[in-house]
């Protein structure tokens, strides 16, 4: 980056150059990092439970049955799947297999990705930048508070993050040799990132292809060729599960959970996909759950209350050295490293944030996670970039800049939280204030300077998103919205909020467990949402029918079919109170409580309600 500011030089390492010689303290830095990481996400992992119910259900059922296991279903009866492709579900179903079915067998997958995610980011932003940035990005990546969350968690964000991390890595080297193999792997791993949450995985590619077709070596063609191989690789990886699930008989698979017509395909365009950007049907409230969850749309969306102090600790370094970086490398030659690393980790953090800050679809705070890698890569890029050109005032000014905004954005931040730790905001932005002013007026020059600069520089910079991802650790999370920080009055229970209204306290009914637990039958019960069903599947190991699935408004089953079922005696028990779907009380859930109503004898256990469906009036 710093070459424009020398005269004497005006090229940069091309891209494809072998990386440079790793210095000895690296391997070990390395593993301190690694060890440090998996302690961070791995320390009290049991302490959240199920963490979400409605996935862990889910994986649950699929640790009892190979179908609910390939479709992810989220009971294993086979009656409906979560409303997400099933791949993060594989995985952790194989380690319920495995190691037996347990909070802590659901959760150590998850958490190993976040590591795995801190070493591939390594790898990838060491190849162009060195060992020191690399270093640095993989712990500015640990210590973001939303991916202490999420790496703590069953969403299927922790593997979608992993699979486009690596796929970076593999677009590095791909772009370093023009190789068609790396990038053809790349585009693998975004379609089985598609797998894991459906359009979310394509907002990288902008980046990706631009940085090869930019950077890559070879004629212009042969890229634009290699970029089409590498399509082909992905649409193969993501299409063959969604041919799948066309082609297999609908009667004898779960219906697609989420869709309007039992179709993979219509819920990655609808509910999942572009209903979450434009709003409208497909979306849980659409415009009016915005305020709520993710604030209201627009740039600032990511500084807001909701997502700020998840993601945005670094967020203004980042974009001031990404325009930095590009100007200062506007001379570089085509296949330079810097200006190639900064267009990759940039358009990542760029396009997504946009994409985040303008959804007028639903939006939770803990998706920023996506954003994670991107930001911490483009601060350890440009912040290396910058001290290596401390002998000159552009650079230092910038350096200067980014350290004085870390430490002003994290005031305001922390003083979100007034009660918790009410000093640290002072000592976080007193601190990068005072060391700002040391890199400008060049105090680094003097003996031994530029280490305690370089020190003091890291610890103040880095101390407010450090803290609130390590008390982020000791907080319990538990619900469909978990949340990063010290609050534990979350929606719906510690760090998080719980799953859409439904019954109530039904699941914690002794009775009710007793009643269900061996049935004999295909169902033990059914009820109108996923809520109650899934807290009854993990409290009592039986299938429980989620009727309307995750919001109670899917077309299934429809009342024919819940009739077949109760005549063929697949289904003992209905319980009702359940969630009739997102306006209350329509939809094929209030056809189906009615005809129960009507037909057979309501039983009272405690405050709870159910009908025996195989003893009619």
């Amino acid at each position: 980056m710093v070459d424009l500011l020398t005269p004497a030089r005006t090229s940069e390492t091309p891209a494809t150059r072998s990386s440079p010689e790793r210095p000895r303290f690296v391997r070990p830095a390395l593993l301190v990092l690694l060890a440090g990481t998996a302690v961070l996400y791995c320390w009290g992992l049991s302490r959240s439970g199920w963490a979400n119910d409605f996935y862990a259900a889910a994986v649950q059922s699929g640790t009892q049955s190979w179908k609910a296991w390939l479709f992810g279903s989220l009971d294993p009866g086979n009656a409906i799947t979560v409303d997400k492709p099933p791949a993060a579900l594989w995985v952790m179903g194989l380690s319920g297999r495995i190691f037996g079915f347990s909070s802590w067998s659901m959760l150590v997958p998850q958490a190993l990705m976040g590591v795995g995610s801190v070493a591939f980011l390594y790898g990838a932003v060491r190849r162009w930048s060195g060992p020191v940035a690399g270093l640095l990005a993989g712990t500015l990546l640990a210590l973001t508070p939303v991916a202490a969350v999420m790496f703590r968690f069953n969403n299927p964000d922790a593997l979608l993050v992993f699979l486009m991390v690596v796929a970076a890595y593999c677009v590095v080297r791909a772009t370093e040799s023009g190789s068609g193999r790396w990038l053809a792997l790349a585009g693998s791993l975004v379609g089985f990132a598609f797998l894991t949450k459906l359009l979310q995985a394509f907002l990288v590619l902008p980046a990706f292809g631009l940085v090869f077709l930019v950077a890559a070596p070879g004629g212009f063609w042969k890229r634009i060729g290699k970029l089409l191989g590498a399509c082909a690789a992905m649409i193969v990886a993501g299409g063959w599960f969604i041919a799948l699930v066309s082609l297999w008989p609908a009667g004898s698979r779960p219906y697609i959970g989420g869709s309007t017509d039992n179709s993979l395909l219509q819920l990655a365009l609808g509910y999942n996909g572009l209903g979450r950007v434009l709003g409208g049907d497909g979306n849980m409230g659409g415009g009016a759950g915005n305020a709520m969850f993710g604030g209201q749309t627009g740039i600032t969306r990511l500084f807001g209350q909701s997502m700020g102090t998840e993601i945005s600790w670094l967020l203004p370094a980042a974009l001031i050295g990404l325009v930095a970086g590009l100007w200062f490398t506007r001379r570089t030659p085509r296949t330079g490293r810097t200006r190639a690393a900064l267009i990759l980790w940039g358009g990542w953090t760029v396009v997504t944030g946009l994409v985040f800050s303008f959804m007028a679809g639903t939006i939770h705070p803990y998706y920023t996670v996506a954003l994670a890698p991107g930001i911490a890569a483009l601060v350890a890029i440009s912040v290396c970039e910058l001290w290596r050109g401390r002998h000159h005032t552009p650079a230092l000014i910038v350096l200067g800049l980014m350290i004085a905004a870390t430490g002003t954005w994290g005031f305001i931040l922390l003083d979100r939280t007034p009660d918790w730790m009410p000093a640290l905001r002072w000592i976080v932005v007193v601190g990068c204030v005072v060391v700002a002013a040391a890199v400008v007026v060049g105090v680094h020059q003097f003996r031994r300077g530029a280490v305690v600069v370089a020190i003091a520089g890291l610890v103040f910079g880095l101390a407010g998103t450090a803290a609130y991802t390590i008390v982020t650790v000791t907080v319990p999370h538990s619900g469909a919205i978990p949340t990063a920080g010290p609050r534990s009055d979350g929606f719906g229970g510690p760090g998080g909020m719980s799953g859409p209204p439904g019954l109530g306290g039904a699941a914690d009914n002794a009775a009710l467990q007793d009643l269900i637990s061996d049935t004999g039958t295909r169902w033990a019960a059914a009820t109108i949402g996923s809520q109650g069903a899934s807290s009854l599947e993990l409290k009592t190991g039986a299938s429980v029918m989620a009727i309307g699935g995750f919001t109670g408004s899917d077309d299934s089953p429809t009342l024919s079919q819940f009739q077949e079922y109760v005549a063929d005696k697949q289904i003992r028990y209905f319980i009702g109170g359940g969630r009739m779907g997102p306006m209350g009380g329509r939809g094929v859930g209030a056809e189906i409580d009615q005809w129960v109503q009507a037909n057979f004898t309501p039983i009272n256990l405690g405050d709870t309600t159910i009908y025996d469906l195989s003893a009619p009036r």
